[in-house]
């Protein structure tokens, strides 16, 4: 690895790092020595990047540090594509091209000798096939989500009964031929997992919920340790992962 990438790639780890990284750990991810990590840090703080270091305890990165918006490595240039990939043959229209202009963006701004990397990746994704319709507008759903606002339902469960929600939307999930809303059901008093496709029709509403948006998602995956209470009711629980 040449130094200036060396540099580099331990701001990235402290920077993702909360807690103190000892220069010992430092050097194992980088496959070097710890004589080399402690003159690495002692530049970088030389040229005044903000790294504290205490013995025995490790080395933070601390806030005011700004770096050019776009460095990336051939492995998170490889990363990004086949995220991307992922996104554009799984997800609703909105993301798939959001994914596809995500590429293309990248392509202009990183230098000629990485592109390879871009548009020749040594991963690939294989096409998915029969991938179900979205019975309602996936971006609005997304905007409610990001805004902490209700969804009136309106759906169709497994056995072909329709009934009408009134949902806190949490996330999406996306399995292989199918997305799912997780969201609290007013209804039911719980986390539910509803097919998308399976709903007949949707309304966005204003009403917000009177959970923060991260709160409720803390709570609802905290619900995934737990396991599936017993249930007379013929609707599958979101912890056994299908749709109710």
């Amino acid at each position: 690895m040449r130094r200036a990438d060396r540099l580099f790639q331990i701001i990235q780890i402290l920077r993702r790092t909360p807690k103190p990284k000892t220069a010992e750990a430092l050097a194992a991810e980088l496959e070097t020595s710890k004589r080399t990590v402690y003159r690495d840090i002692a530049d970088l703080i030389g040229q005044r990047v903000p790294i504290r270091g205490e013995a025995g305890i490790g080395y933070v990165l601390e806030a005011g540090l700004d770096l050019p918006p776009l460095m990336l490595t051939p492995d998170e240039i490889e990363a990004a594509v086949l995220g991307a990939q992922w996104v554009a043959l799984h997800s609703d229209p909105a993301l798939a091209r959001a994914a596809q202009d995500l590429i293309a963006k990248i392509g202009v701004v990183v230098p000629e000798r990485l592109r390879p990397y871009l548009f020749e990746p040594a991963t690939d994704m294989p096409p998915t096939k029969n991938l179900a319709a979205d019975g309602l507008d996936m971006g609005r759903v997304r905007a409610q989500i990001h805004a902490g606002r209700k969804i009136a339902l309106r759906y169709r469960d497994e056995q072909g009964r329709e009934s009408e929600r009134k949902v806190w939307p949490v996330t999406v999930g996306y399995l292989e031929t199918v997305r799912h809303l997780i969201a609290w059901c007013e209804l039911r008093q719980d986390f539910r997992s509803f097919r998308t496709d399976r709903v007949i029709a949707a309304g966005f509403l204003d009403e917000r919920y009177p959970e923060r948006p991260g709160t409720l998602r803390a709570k609802w995956r905290r619900t995934l340790d737990r396991s599936p209470p017993p249930s007379p009711e013929p609707e599958i629980s979101l912890e056994r992962g299908d749709a109710v």
